[in-house]
């Protein structure tokens, strides 16, 4: 009901998108999203919803993209503009383009240093793959200590240990993981890999 010469209009359809993505309407959100963007392309608010939808729908490939835009349009490196870069990063990493995925987290970091999120990201990621080690633990340490009731995060220092064959402290951070998420698949899964290491039932 918002008018079409409202000022609002824009920021009611950005709203509708995602409410419909939200009752499982994706294709209708993507596709009102587009038509925004089609209509002004320095929309930055309708590209990072299109891309929050992307990947959130894991549709890595497509946000990956839909997240360059907006960065394209920055207006400056500004230190709040760290996000875009982490989420292309998520994004890149899922779509198997990993030299790109490390080199947005990095660039994450360098505008945001002590992000717990990208700390905890860009360590996981270089531990899962057995590489820059022991940079990969300082960061989640330093992620875990910034939150230390986040479930995902202590999970990722329990699965470092368990990654670099520190069974008896993988197992401490994976109990309180589990403690902080009991209901999360994975962080219940990393925990029952680690007792059936150490013969644990």
């Amino acid at each position: 009901r918002v008018p079409a010469t409202s000022a609002l209009r824009r920021n009611a359809q950005i709203h509708r998108a995602t409410n419909l993505d939200a009752t499982e309407r994706t294709e209708e959100a993507i596709k009102i999203l587009h038509e925004g963007i089609a209509e002004d392309a320095s929309d930055l608010e309708a590209i990072v919803a299109l891309g929050n939808i992307e990947r959130g729908r894991k549709k890595f490939a497509e946000c990956a993209g839909t997240y360059s835009r907006a960065i394209d349009i920055l207006p400056d490196a500004a230190k709040g503009n760290w996000v875009y870069y982490y989420f292309r990063g998520i994004c890149e990493e899922r779509s198997k383009q990993w030299p790109r995925a490390e080199a947005d987290l990095k660039k994450a970091l360098e505008l945001q240093p002590d992000q717990p999120h990208v700390l905890n990201y860009l360590g996981y990621s270089w531990i899962d793959q057995g590489i820059n080690l022991d940079d990969g633990m300082k960061m989640i340490r330093k992620a875990v200590e910034s939150r230390p009731d986040d479930g995902y995060i202590v999970d990722s220092l329990g699965w470092a240990y368990y990654r670099i064959g520190n069974y008896e402290e993988a197992v401490k951070h994976l109990e309180r993981a589990v403690d902080l998420k009991p209901e999360d698949p994975t962080i219940n899964d990393h925990l029952g890999d680690v007792y059936w290491r150490i013969g644990r039932t």
